[in-house]
């Protein structure tokens, strides 16, 4: 894995050219492999031995408490220490101003070691970005510097038992407490009533206190609730009540746990349902969670956008990670499990000795579909970062480009790894065969933990009905445009390679099908209709994407000296071409025609 990481970081991403910038002036390749060494240590010393440690003794509450093993303390304790909650940020708040492409690759290896353990890290570190984006000059330096500084812990309370993905629909509500509630240096105050469901790493004792963000309906001028995601704002509620200079005033905030969720998977971070200002802990002798108000009321979900689309990323590159060390682990198996014997002109010899089961062509092509799927994720994954850095350092255009691309490439970027290397991780248990189907290997866990990546920060339809629904088309499909033209970079540098060329072409054909297919979706001009194929639209699109990056990547690989290295990364891209790429097909023709099965289909018909 690691030698990939190199390969994409310096011999496709340059990412050394960044440390021409101003911002990263002082780092080094030196500095950033550092940085990758160390993270690579600690994952593999701290998180990885405890994966299985932290599915088996999932958390506990007694009613008062939620236990969690010890292992997890001490993981995430090490991870506090490494200071890689703030690596990314400026020195000046204990930052180590690190590429994000460099924070990204060393994240990585936590992901891969132990994805639920690394979940509040993920969290934590949204959280703060949000509060550094969007929040007050007081709050930034109160909550998101004790975030930053791994002191409290971070979450995020979008979903409710009655409104799940609908956010219009939440019923928590905030109303201003007391008259002076403007005036508190810590923002607006208010107190918040309501439930929140699915809240990960929602209660835990980790970190002396959890910032919780909070969305809540505000009343409007007329006193009454503003209907929609128009009324909704967003508010910082800590679980432990601060003073204005960040100091615990020892007295518990009014939100209370009402149970766990219990996982199929990624069962090491805690899963909660939270209730808001229940009572059961009244602040000042009153019911209600205390909430301090984040930007503008009403602007709530624009300033939470800033934390999904984050985390969207980094769910993308959690289900890449247990992919990867599904495939890793399949890997290992079939170069040690011997089984069979080669078929020869008069058959299989019994008289020969057994084969390791890699020496059989099957075995092989679910390898490779591993191999691509994996390795193409996480080179789409650490590009999306790398636009990050462009966004925050490039020049005003390269930034504004970076920012469009972000936009198309964020629902490919969570969605198709987490269905993808979930085939993957099933892949790898059929390498293993029974064996995989036990306890007794850790590939049935991975693929447990990945089934949670289709569905939290957004579903695969939530994503399909984002990509087709809104990003293809905002600005006047501009963003489209942008990631098109890029793809036709790539295809005229590969066509000028004999083992490319045909790869090339295959590309430049599905990239016109597949914008003929989105303005065929559009033609109606009825949304309903158009998006009523969004999933097969998005699996096609994703599938141009993947191999786009795939082409990229093997053109890359062309300019080095052939090695099994560079020889493994340019079968992997034949097999994208050759195996995944013509399945655009179906998928794009239920999109051109407009097909309404779907629509049709009556309930009752079920």
């Amino acid at each position: 894995m690691r030698a990939t990481l190199d390969f994409l970081l310096y011999d496709w991403l340059d990412a050394a050219a960044l440390n021409g910038r101003p911002r990263f002036a002082e780092h080094s390749r030196e500095t950033f492999d550092a940085v990758l060494d160390a993270c690579e240590r600690l994952a593999r010393e701290r998180f990885a031995p405890y994966n299985r440690l932290s599915d088996t003794e999932e958390p506990r509450f007694d009613g008062e408490r939620v236990h969690l093993p010890q292992a997890t303390h001490e993981a995430m304790r090490a991870y506090v220490e490494s200071g890689m909650l703030a690596a990314a940020h400026d020195y000046e708040l204990g930052g180590m101003q690190l590429p994000c492409v460099v924070e990204m690759a060393a994240r990585s290896f936590f992901s891969a070691a132990s994805v639920s353990m690394s979940g509040y890290a993920m969290l934590t570190q949204g959280n703060a970005n949000l509060l550094l984006a969007h929040g007050s000059p007081r709050q930034k330096q109160v909550f998101a510097r004790n975030e930053l500084a791994g002191r409290w812990f971070g979450t995020m309370c979008l979903s409710e038992p009655q409104a799940g993905s609908s956010l219009s629909d939440i019923a928590t509500r905030a109303i201003p407490d007391g008259d002076d509630h403007a005036a508190d240096p810590l923002g607006p105050r208010y107190r918040l009533k309501g439930h929140k469901m699915w809240i990960s790493a929602g209660e835990h004792e980790l970190s002396e206190n959890i910032i919780h963000l909070v969305l809540a309906k505000i009343p409007g001028p007329d006193g009454r609730t503003i209907p929609g995601v128009k009324g909704i704002s967003l508010f910082i509620v800590p679980k432990h009540l601060v003073d204005a200079e960040g100091r615990l005033t020892g007295e518990r905030n009014d939100v209370a746990l009402a149970g766990l969720n219990h996982k199929l998977g990624f069962r090491g971070t805690t899963n909660t349902l939270l209730n808001f200002g229940e009572g059961r802990y009244p602040v000042r002798g009153q019911a209600g969670a205390i909430g301090y108000l984040v930007g503008a009321p009403g602007q709530g979900l624009a300033c939470m956008f800033h934390m999904m689309n984050e985390a969207r990323i980094g769910v993308g590159l959690g289900a890449t990670m247990l992919g990867y060390a599904g495939y890793l682990a399949a890997l290992e198996y079939a170069r040690q499990r011997p089984q069979g014997r080669p078929v020869g002109p008069g058959g299989k010899d019994p008289a020969q000795p057994q084969v390791p089961i890699i020496e059989h062509a099957d075995v092989r092509r679910m390898l490779l579909a591993q191999k691509a799927y994996c390795e193409g994720a996480l080179a789409l994954e650490l590009y999306c970062a790398r636009l990050v850095d462009e966004q925050r350092t490039g020049t005003p255009q390269a930034a504004d480009d970076a920012r469009l691309l972000l936009e198309v490439l964020t629902p490919i970027a969570k969605s198709w790894p987490s269905e993808w290397c979930l085939e993957a991780n099933s892949l790898a248990i059929q390498v293993l065969g029974g064996s995989g189907y036990t306890r007794d290997f850790p590939v049935e866990q991975y693929w447990r933990d990945n089934r949670l990546n289709m569905i939290h920060e957004g579903t695969h339809g939530i994503q399909a009905l984002d990509l087709l629904g809104r990003k293809v088309v905002m600005e006047g499909g501009k963003g489209l445009a942008l990631l098109a033209g890029r793809i036709r970079d790539a295809v005229a540098r590969a066509a000028q390679l004999p083992a490319l060329a045909g790869c090339a072409q295959a590309l430049g054909e599905a990239l016109e099908r597949l914008e003929q297919a989105t303005r065929a979706a559009w033609s109606s001009g009825d949304p309903v209709v158009a998006l009523a194929n969004a999933t097969p639209y998005m699996q096609a699109f994703g599938h141009v994407v993947l191999a786009w990056i795939w082409l990229d990547v093997a053109t890359c690989a062309t300019r080095g000296e052939p090695d099994d290295f560079r020889r493994g990364k340019l079968a992997a891209a034949r097999y994208f071409f050759r195996y995944e790429l013509p399945k655009i097909g179906p998928w794009l023709a239920v999109v051109e025609s407009r097909d309404t099965t779907c629509l049709e289909m009556q309930t009752t018909w079920f």
